[in-house]
């Protein structure tokens, strides 16, 4: 059996190039000031003879292990140290706890320890993490939010024996600087070890064991677990970064989506449609050639077709947060695209969809809506609006939103009415585009239909690429694979904002970094009916979201446990879920729950009238249907526990089907009569469970299955 798993603190590290500039960039660029804040007395003790952590190359990122000393969170101080209870409200679940509270003198950086009782802790630590959360996040948030340590993460890990480590990164990114990437968690995760240690389940001359830690995050938080991962070793045993994105996904993935958007309108219906159960299965019919040339290129870089059934609410993720960087990185992009040979300024389609458009204010709507004299039809939703007269002149603001002659801004510095004003979405439409000028090294194949025969890109290339530059200054380093302690990544196939494929691409590079010790070291899970955020339809207000996507913080839950076990134990997890990836670059699921492998289960679903069963039936109003549904495990991932039905496809399961017997196998089946004619998709929703429990709130692994009935 093997012990507790000790990384190998030996090990060579790669030199990781472009540092240097990743961080003078970032620190001109992004970094404010650190306040330090009042401190307190420390009543746990750090080692006696500590050695400063060092650089593993001249400009790279501070390389930190288990026994050496972070030089600037180097005095660590509590300030409160009382008990606490919390509710989760989803799961209806109240824990108690020994709350502690501190930060480092001298810093931003503030954590807050949630410890179980002795008799329930099972010598191990949960710590999760996001870049943005800063002052005063270090506390867990009410409900459950799709970021950060929250009621449920506490009431999960408490229930589970596990204290919480959460900490507010320095104050984010990107005040937080250096040390809001990884520095400040590795620094908490080490204090939490010996307050841990010394105070909480023993003393300082008799200490409790080494608590085992474990580092989570999703999204940008996936960046800041790798990071954290590749740049400390023995600080924490494993991590489960989930939804990651490649290095250069800022803003690339961002911007395609923007461009389909335009360009694709109106036809996205129709290629939703195509998606469905029962549909032509081929989205690209009754495009025109631009058009199709764009759903291509938004598939090849990695947007799942599935994805674009909640277009209506589809904005560009992230983009609005991030375009700032690029214009400050690249100040000359706009200009250059609009009037260099080569950019796609120059096309005529493209100089149509431009506008430069002088109005005036004369109105005000609430604090940050300005009523204008006019306002011209186009894409203006991410537009700037320049200030042309009064004190304000030459100022320029981002639109967020526009309806009718209102447009509303990120915030009214002060404009008021009468003052001429420019509505101009150069900036919008040029970057649109940014992607096809940002062609990485060929290894992120999504950009590789960029390339010519000859490897070359085809278009003109930026002399900086913002991906790495943004990954860098999120996780701390740009991604290369070589990660210390054990790692569970999970993906989902219809993430909209970190195209499926990125997880693959870290896999490849995890796979050469580590060699023969990868498969001791590494699982990837994709799961299949999952967007971008842990919560799944609770996440969004697209329409019929449940009956499209699932929650995966099940897999999170679980995978959690199971690295735990893992080492520990030394009981390795469900093999990585097997797939393939397209010519457009979609992650492809087998059929089957063997085949797939990973955490999920595989569910099918068949509807029958008179007929044979099928996916796509038709039937009269008043008969009845019957649906049948297999659902099945992959090996060692748990039984099926729930099944339950949303027979109109609006979104609510409101029938549970009783199960007769727990098993890897579940086979049932229910009846419905549609009274009102119209176009239905039916759905099942099924969840799994590790231990087989059917009472648990915690570990449940879904999936669903959908079919098409049309009523006459």
């Amino acid at each position: 059996m093997i012990g507790w798993y000790r990384p190998n603190t030996t090990r060579r590290y790669r030199k990781r190039t472009g540092r240097t500039s990743v961080l003078l960039v970032s620190a001109v660029v992004l970094a404010v000031g650190l306040t330090p804040l009042a401190t307190g007395t420390a009543t746990a003790s750090a080692p006696d003879t500590p050695t400063n952590c060092q650089s593993v190359s001249a400009g790279g990122p501070l390389f930190i292990t288990g026994t050496c000393v972070d030089p600037v969170l180097n005095q660590p101080y509590i300030d409160i140290d009382q008990p606490g209870t919390i509710t989760d409200p989803t799961t209806k679940v109240t824990v108690s706890f020994r709350y502690i509270h501190g930060g480092f003198t001298g810093t931003a950086a503030r954590f807050s320890f949630y410890f179980p009782a002795p008799g329930q802790y099972k010598g191990r630590f949960f710590e999760n993490t996001y870049p943005t959360l800063g002052l005063g996040t270090e506390n867990a948030a009410p409900g459950c939010p799709s970021v950060g340590v929250s009621a449920c993460s506490v009431a999960f890990a408490i229930s589970n024996g596990a204290y919480v480590v959460s900490t507010n990164n320095a104050g984010g990114v990107p005040a937080g600087g250096a040390l809001a990437p990884y520095r400040a968690n590795a620094a908490a995760a080490k204090y939490s070890r010996i307050v841990a240690e010394q105070m909480v389940y023993g003393t300082k001359r008799h200490p409790a064991a080494r608590p085992r830690g474990y580092i989570y995050g999703a999204s940008g938080g996936a960046y800041q677990v790798v990071g954290a991962m590749e740049n400390t070793s023995g600080v924490w045993d494993g991590a489960v970064p989930q939804v990651f994105g490649v290095p250069n996904a800022i803003p690339s993935f961002m911007t395609v989506e923007l461009l389909a958007l335009r360009v694709l309108g109106d036809k996205l219906p129709q290629i939703a449609a195509a998606t469905e159960p029962g549909g032509s299965g081929n989205p690209y019919v009754g495009l025109n050639p631009e058009q199709q040339a764009v759903l291509h290129e938004v598939s090849t870089l990695g947007f799942p077709l599935r994805g674009w059934w909640q277009y209506a609410t589809l904005n560009g993720g992230a983009f609005f947060a991030t375009e700032g960087l690029v214009r400050a990185l690249d100040p000359t992009y706009m200009n250059d695209f609009w009037t260099l040979p080569g950019y796609e300024g120059s096309d005529p389609s493209v100089q149509a969809a431009r506008i430069q458009s002088n109005t005036s204010v004369v109105g005000l709507a609430g604090t940050s809506g300005l009523v204008l004299a006019n306002v011209p039809s186009g894409d203006l939703n991410g537009a700037d609006l320049i200030v042309s007269t009064g004190p304000l002149a030459g100022q320029s603001i981002p639109i967020v939103n526009v309806s009718g002659d209102t447009v509303t801004l990120v915030a009214n510095p002060g404009i008021t009415p009468g003052t001429a004003v420019t509505l101009d979405n150069s900036w919008l439409i040029a970057l649109e585009y940014y992607q096809r000028h940002q062609v990485p090294t060929p290894d992120e194949y999504g950009w590789n239909q960029y390339r010519g025969p000859n490897g070359a890109p085809l278009e003109p290339q930026r002399s900086i690429l913002v991906g790495p530059i943004a990954a860098a200054s999120t996780g701390g380093s740009v991604a290369d694979g070589d990660f210390h302690g054990k790692m569970i990544m999970l993906g989902s196939v219809m993430d909209v904002q970190a195209y499926p494929w990125s997880e693959d691409w870290y896999a490849k590079q995890a796979q050469a970094a580590l060699g023969s010790s990868f498969a001791n070291n590494f699982r990837l899970w994709y799961m299949d009916n999952a967007d971008h955020d842990p919560n799944g339809p609770a996440a969004t207000n697209a329409a019929d979201a449940a009956d499209h996507i699932v929650s995966y913080l099940g897999e999170v839950e679980q995978a959690l446990l199971d690295l735990d076990a893992w080492v520990s134990k030394g009981i390795a997890p469900p093999a990585s879920t097997n797939y393939t990836i397209s010519a457009e670059d979609q992650v492809l699921l087998p059929a089957t729950a063997p085949q797939r492998r990973g955490l999920q289960p595989v569910v099918t679903l068949t509807a029958r009238g008179h007929g044979r069963p099928g996916q796509s039936i038709d039937v009269v109003a008043g008969q009845s249907v019957t649906f049948s549904v297999q659902a099945k495990v992959p090996p060692g991932a748990g039984k099926i526990v729930q099944v339950e039905w949303d027979f109109l496809g609006a979104g609510n399961y409101t029938v549970t089907t009783q199960l007769t017997h727990i098993g890897s196998v579940v086979k049932v089946t229910a009846t419905y009569t549609f009274t009102q004619p119209g176009t239905y998709f039916p759905a099942v929703r099924v969840a799994s469970q590790q231990d087989g429990n059917p009472n648990t709130p915690f570990g449940l692994i879904r999936n669903l299955a959908k079919v098409r009935v049309v009523v006459h």
